[in-house]
């Protein structure tokens, strides 16, 4: 009797959701993350602040690779004459190893710096587009919003789509303010192919 009860409550459950499904369709949209933040007037204020912060690091590293190459060449010479006695000799090659890991030391902190840096100024960005593209989402009876953008290093989740209607990249522009280019529709494999989005990947602060 108890097994007959389970087999009912099954049944009847399966019909209900099955009935559910058919009354309530699937309406999926898709956007791209990379277009939208590319127009929004944030992406250029990271991308200056990024730079600055990228060229503040540079500088530093350039002075400590500078010195090292000058207390380099300070060694090469007193070696070279031979009046350099063993004592200053290896307190001066002691010295340069510590330079060089310095340096090494340096350029490792300074690029996870720089991507801290990058995400930190991203995230309150990303959150605000998540939260518009959640708006536009309920208020045109999408059940689903994927994204084509591909993200660090990623697949993006959409490489085609028939239906253009379905993007919904340029009415979150619109809510966010921004009037999205006259001719331009983004595509389902990256946008317009054109625009510029802050650098994911740290450069500049390497060794010379």
């Amino acid at each position: 009797m108890k097994n007959k009860l389970v087999i009912l409550l099954t049944i009847a459950l399966m019909t209900g959701f099955s009935a559910f499904a058919q009354t309530t369709p699937t309406k999926i949209g898709y956007t791209n993350l990379e277009y939208i933040l590319s127009l929004l007037p944030d992406a250029k204020r990271i991308e200056s602040e990024l730079q600055t912060y990228e060229k503040q690091l540079k500088s530093q590293m350039d002075s400590k690779v500078a010195e090292f190459e000058k207390k380099y060449q300070d060694y090469e010479k007193g070696k070279s004459s031979g009046l350099m006695s063993d004592v200053v000799k290896a307190d001066k090659e002691k010295e340069l190893t510590n330079l060089q890991s310095s340096i090494k030391e340096f350029e490792e902190t300074a690029q996870s710096s720089l991507q801290k840096k990058q995400v930190s100024l991203l995230e309150p960005v990303l959150d605000k587009i998540q939260k518009s593209i959640e708006k536009v989402a309920a208020a045109n009876g999408f059940t689903y919003i994927l994204s084509t953008h591909a993200d660090y290093g990623g697949s993006a989740i959409i490489l085609y789509a028939k239906n253009k209607d379905e993007d919904i990249s340029n009415l979150v522009l619109k809510d966010l303010g921004v009037t999205p280019p006259a001719a331009t529709t983004p595509g389902t494999t990256g946008g317009t192919g054109t625009t510029t989005t802050p650098k994911t990947t740290p450069t500049g602060t390497g060794t010379k």
